[in-house]
Order: structure tokens, then C-alpha cells, then sequence
């Protein structure tokens, strides 16, 4: 079975791409100088998650604090952030705190 070509503007746009991805990695700029509706958001949640439940936060860094759990990451928008509290609801865990970062 062969695999289609990949044409030029393709493999230029791929590379163009990782080229900023990277360069995001690298950058000191919070989130909201990237993009000013984005916002850094701290989400406490009682108890460790285990990784079945951490596939339902892919999106966000996770820490360990305590008996606690530590959700970090940025959001695109509010929307967004009342869809991880759902997520949260909806797994019968608690949420102790939400801030930002």
C-alpha cells in the first residue's frame, strides 16, 4: 500500500508550525500577552486523581499538594473554564478553590 506524497506547502507549513510551537515553548509571555481572552486558572480539587480521571484534564498541568490536587493551565476562555468545573461535577469530585493565576 503506498502513502500519498506529501506535497511542498505541506511539509513547509508543518515546519513552519513547529517552528512556532517552539518558539511559544521558549517564550516568557503569560498566556494572556499571547492572546488576552486566554487567562492562567489554578483548580484545587480534594483528593489524588488517578490517571483514568487525568485523561478527563489533558489540557492542564497537574501537581500534587497534600491531599489535594492541583489542575494549572491556561484557558481560552470562561466557557471553557465552567467546562472543566462540569467535568469536575460530572466525576463527583470537590472543588476547594479556583483562581488566577
Amino acid at each position: 500500500m503506498l502513502n500519498a506524497p506529501i506535497e511542498l506547502t505541506e511539509v513547509t507549513e508543518f515546519a513552519e508550525l513547529a517552528e512556532l510551537a517552539e518558539l511559544a515553548e521558549r517564550s516568557p509571555m503569560t498566556c494572556e500577552e499571547r492572546d488576552p481572552q486566554r487567562q492562567n486558572y489554578e483548580i484545587r480539587v480534594r483528593g489524588h486523581l488517578g490517571p483514568k480521571m487525568l485523561r478527563a484534564f489533558t489540557a492542564l498541568a497537574v501537581q500534587t499538594e497534600g491531599g489535594d490536587t492541583l489542575l494549572s493551565g491556561c484557558l481560552p476562555d470562561q466557557a471553557a473554564l465552567y467546562g472543566v468545573i462540569a467535568k469536575l461535577e460530572a466525576l463527583g469530585l470537590e472543588l476547594l478553590e479556583v483562581r488566577k493565576a
